[in-house]
Formats: structure tokens, C-alpha cells, sequence
């Protein structure tokens, strides 16, 4: 049976998810889940890891920032890889090099070689990360491509949660460098799980073309109960540069426009997640108080992923974003007067993470829907970068701007103004409807 791409994918769209399909997302969702207690795992040992080499506050905040560094390095350099080599390929070798940084950090004899290693498993992460989400998408129908995206924010959210449960039993017993080595061993046991129940996506097999494609393909269909394929459709052009391909003509808007909606996402979270448990303290709250706050915010952001995905089986995902943007500016706006009550400061702070994560799951979904196969990890990779340069560098910018003078609720205040402005321009996003592809050359005749 000849077929081309674009009806290819309207089949798995149109189609129910087979087991295959649903096994290839939990793979997916469990490498976020180790990525997650992975990239963590420097915060939950932080004050074990200062105690034993002495280290400055200014030494510390190096090391908990090399992880994140490493993994907008992994997002920008690694994830278009995914590209050219494929997405699994991407993964196993990116597993490799995390697992490597996480083993290696158990056996670090000081704080610059532990920083080099944890650049290292952030690397790793970052792709896995981009690569992951993906996959995911694309093997996915159009129903329920939201819930599965979603799934995928949320293991990482899971991971980071649960892994502070292991710390505190491992270091407990036998020293931080257990937690290090635990996630070494979990993340180097996953590459067992990719090769033995996570396949190469479709998409990438019939763009790329690697060898012995039209049998991968016919296999893949099968255990999809599809019929196969008699011979690939005619190759499409190949380009040389992937990343400039994201600011041609066509697909320039839709670029911009997802940058700027993961820069401000990620950007409002981090410096939340940062900064509010301190000023909490500083408001007269006990520390008890403030980590319980980070603790809401972190559980909201479970449940506003795993709602987002829900609700995009039944309605679009810009209008979803639209929707959450806006419930999102009124905690944040809301939460410095409510601080006297802690109470209700706690439930905005669900709130908070509610929306906010929210946004980001719907930015994953919307940047694998925008693009065509051919660039989808490079643009993923770079829109989640961008998000992570945010990332690093809003809780700087906030510290700067209450040095200079600023209240916390004007603070607050110009976070949440700026939030909803980026979510509602990258709710403009001129990307495709879930799921269905399409050529660069048709996104220029746009």
C-alpha cells in the first residue's frame, strides 16, 4: 500500500491507541520520572554536600545551577539531533551521558569536579527531556496527544517529588553520595527499558529514511494493527541547517512566539519556586511553613498537568492556554496581599502551580503540533532552551530588582502582567492543528 506521511498520520490520528502505542508513552513518561529525581537530586543533598566540603553560599549556588545549565546546553546543542539521528537513537546516547554524570558525582572528590558532572547529567537530561516529548507526541492520536504530553511534565514533577523521599531515607543511612549513585543505576536500568519497549517514531522513518526503514515501518504498523507499507513515498528535500529552518519565512512567527511563551512560563516558575519560601520566612512564617508553601506549589503543578491533559481531549490546546494564562495572573497577582493569611496563601500557591504548569504543558503540546516532523526535536529543544535560559536567569533578575528597591508586590505584580502577556502571544502561535503535520514549503505559502 502506498502512502505518504500526511496520511499515515491521519490514520494513527483518527485511530484508537493500541497497547504499543500507550507502552511506547510510559516509557516516555518513566524517563521524565528519573530525569526529574536526577536533576533534583543536588537540592535534596545541597546542605550534606556544603557540609562536608565547607562551601560558600555563592559555591552551593554554582552547583545547584550546573544541572540546569547542562540541561538548556542539552535542550539547544542535543535535542535537534533527534533530527538526524533519531529520537530513540538520541535517547539511548543521552541516557549514557547521564547516567555517566550521576555515577561519576557519587565518586566526586570536590565541588568543581561534582559541578562538571552535574553539567554533564544536565546534558543528558535535556535531550532525554526533548527527544521524550516527541516521540511521545508523535506516536500519540489526536485525542489524546494533550494527556500524553501532559503525562510527560508530569513525571518529571513526579520524579523531582519523590526523589526528595529517597534522599532523606538514603542519606539517612549511608551518606549523599547513595543518592547520586541510586539515580545513576535507575537511569542506566532505563536504557534496557528504551531498547526493549520503546521504538523509533514513525515520522522520523519515513523523513530520514535510515536503513531498512520500510521494514521498521511495516513492523511498527503491525503491532499497531495497521496494514504495512509495499514502498516509501518519494523522499523529501533535505535540509542543511535545521535550527535556521525555525526563522524561515514560514515557521519565523510560530518560533518567536513559542520562545517567548516558554520564557515567560518557565521563568514565572522558577522564580516562584525560588524566591517565595524565603520571602514567606521574611514575612514572619516559619521555614516549616515556607517548605510546606514550595510543597503546594509542586502539587498543584501535578494536578494542573495532568488537568490540562484531560481537557485537551475535548477542547483546543490554545484555547486551553489562553484560559490558563488568564486564571494564572490572578493568584500571582493575588498572593503578597493574602500573605497574613496563611491559609489562603497556601491555596493560591496550588493555584499557582496549577496554571502555571499548566501553561508549560500546553507550550510542549503546542511547539509538537506546530512543527513538521523533519524539524519537531530542534524546535521543541530550542523553545524548552529558551525556557531554561529563563529559568536561570529570572530569580537573578528578581533578586537584582529587590536590591534596587522594589516591593514584593510590585514584583509579583509585574510577574504576573508579563506571564499573561507572553501566554497570550504564544497562544498566537501560527502552528498547525494538533497533530497534523505539514511541509516547511506549505507553512511559507502561509
Amino acid at each position: 500500500m502506498d502512502v505518504n506521511l500526511a496520511e499515515l498520520r491521519a490514520r494513527v490520528d483518527g485511530s484508537p491507541m493500541s497497547r504499543a502505542q500507550w507502552s511506547a508513552v510510559a516509557v516516555c513518561v518513566l524517563l521524565n520520572v528519573v530525569d526529574g529525581f536526577d536533576i533534583m537530586v543536588m537540592s535534596f543533598t545541597a546542605a550534606a554536600v556544603s557540609q562536608e566540603w565547607s562551601l560558600s553560599s555563592s559555591q552551593l549556588g554554582l552547583l545547584l545551577s550546573a544541572g540546569l545549565a547542562g540541561m538548556a546546553a542539552g535542550s539547544l546543542l542535543l535535542a535537534p539531533l533527534a533530527d538526524r539521528v533519531g529520537r530513540r537513537t538520541l535517547i539511548l546516547a543521552c541516557l549514557v551521558l547521564a547516567a555517566a554524570g550521576m555515577l561519576g558525582s557519587a565518586l566526586s572528590r570536590d565541588a568543581v569536579q561534582l559541578g562538571l558532572l552535574r553539567v554533564l547529567t544536565g546534558l543528558g537530561t535535556g535531550g532525554i527531556l526533548a527527544a521524550g516529548n516527541v516521540i511521545t507526541a508523535e506516536y500519540a492520536n489526536s485525542r489524546w496527544r494533550g494527556l500524553a504530553v501532559s503525562l510527560n511534565v508530569t513525571g518529571y514533577a513526579v520524579g523531582a517529588g519523590a526523589g526528595g523521599v529517597l534522599a532523606a531515607a538514603l542519606q539517612g543511612g549511608t551518606g549523599w553520595r547513595s543518592v547520586f549513585a541510586f539515580g545513576g543505576v535507575a537511569t542506566a536500568l532505563l536504557v534496557g527499558a528504551v531498547l526493549w519497549r520503546l521504538p523509533e517514531s514513525l515520522d522520523f522513518l519515513l523523513t530520514r529514511r535510515p536503513p531498512h526503514a520500510l521494514d521498521r515501518l511495516n513492523g511498527l504498523l503491525r503491532a499497531m494493527g495497521r496494514p504495512g507499507l509495499e514502498s516509501l513515498p518519494g523522499a523529501p528535500a533535505r535540509r542543511a541547517s535545521r535550527i535556521r529552518l525555525l526563522l524561515t519565512p514560514g515557521l519565523r512567527r510560530t518560533t518567536l512566539l513559542i520562545w517567548t511563551g516558554f520564557l515567560v512560563a518557565m521563568s514565572t516558575f522558577y522564580f516562584v519556586s525560588s524566591w517565595t519560601p524565603k520571602l514567606l520566612v521574611e514575612a514572619g512564617l516559619t521555614a516549616e511553613q515556607g517548605i510546606a508553601w514550595g510543597v503546594a506549589l509542586n502539587l498543584g503543578g501535578v494536578a494542573g498537568t495532568l488537568l490540562l491533559g484531560l481537557l485537551a481531549a475535548r477542547f483546543g490546546i490554545r484555547r486551553l492556554l489562553v484560559v490558563y494564562t488568564l486564571a494564572a495572573a490572578v493568584p500571582l497577582a493575588a498572593f503578597i496581599p493574602a500573605v497574613s493569611l496563611y491559609g489562603l496563601s497556601l491555596a493560591l500557591g496550588v493555584l499557582i502551580g496549577v496554571f502555571v504548569n499548566g501553561c508549560v504543558a500546553a507550550l510542549y503540546t503546542l511547539a509538537l503540533s506546530a512543527y513538521p516532523p523533519e524539524v519537531r526535536a530542534t524546535g521543541l529543544g530550542w523553545g524548552v532552551g529558551a525556557g531554561r535560559i529563563g529559568s536561570l536567569a529570572s530569580p537573578l533578575l528578581a533578586g537584582g530588582l529587590l536590591d534596587a528597591g522594589w516591593d514584593v508586590a510590585r514584583l509579583y505584580l509585574a510577574v504576573a502582567v508579563v506571564f499573561t502577556a507572553g501566554g497570550l502571544l504564544a497562544a498566537r502561535a501560527a502552528g498547525l492543528p494538533s497533530g497534523t503535520p505539514r511541509s516547511p514549503h506549505a507553512l511559507q505559502r502561509r
